[in-house]
């Protein structure tokens, strides 16, 4: 009879532990955790990210800009010079000519150059990748965002329902973890400078 309670005590234990969700528990604390490891990882990614293709932009663009401005020089100083056939033979008056188309040369051959290697200016391209980026970078962390959200949902909920949170209040004692909430003022964009 002795044996028979004891083997009736342990049927009706284990069932009972097996249900207790302490396994269930910890599954959900650690995806918490690891939820929030990605949006930490998304936010690393956008600091890593942003400021280097900023500056990679700003570098492009100032080449396409100096570029053109040496262009739009000589062409001015090509412009302000007034040969007629009287001043054909003032050999000062033919230096500065020379001068000033030498150097729409130079301009236009360091033109000619970045035209050939690039048929189509980069900068905007380089602007347009950047925006890109930009949306991507912010995507992601929204993603991550919302899966930390998530995971935090199902952790809660189980260490809320029965029979977990007996399992959690008498074993645990795990908090309720936090959903992400936005800053204060993340109603707005953030603001990119060039």
């Amino acid at each position: 009879m002795r044996h028979f309670v004891l083997f009736l005590a342990l049927a009706l234990i284990v069932p009972a532990l097996t249900g207790c969700g302490y396994n269930t528990i910890q599954k959900n604390d650690e995806a918490v955790i690891a939820a929030w490891g990605d949006v930490e990882a998304a936010y690393q990614r956008r600091a890593d990210l942003i400021p280097n293709l900023v500056e990679t932009v700003k570098a492009y663009a100032a080449h396409e800009k100096d570029t053109l401005t040496a262009v739009t020089e000589a062409r001015a100083k090509v412009g302000q010079l007034n040969m007629g056939s009287d001043t054909l033979n003032n050999p000062e008056a033919m230096a500065n000519f020379q001068a000033a188309q030498g150097s729409m040369s130079s301009a236009l051959s360091k033109l000619m150059v970045v035209v050939e290697k690039y048929p189509d200016l980069k900068a905007n391209q380089n602007f347009r990748d950047l925006q890109h980026q930009l949306e991507g970078t912010e995507n992601r962390i929204n993603v991550a965002r919302v899966r930390y959200n998530k995971a935090v949902q199902i952790f809660n909920t189980s260490i809320r329902t029965f029979p977990n949170n007996l399992t959690n209040n008498f074993l645990l004692n795990l908090p309720r973890r936090e959903p992400f909430k936005a800053e204060e003022g993340a109603q707005h964009a953030p603001k990119v400078k060039f």
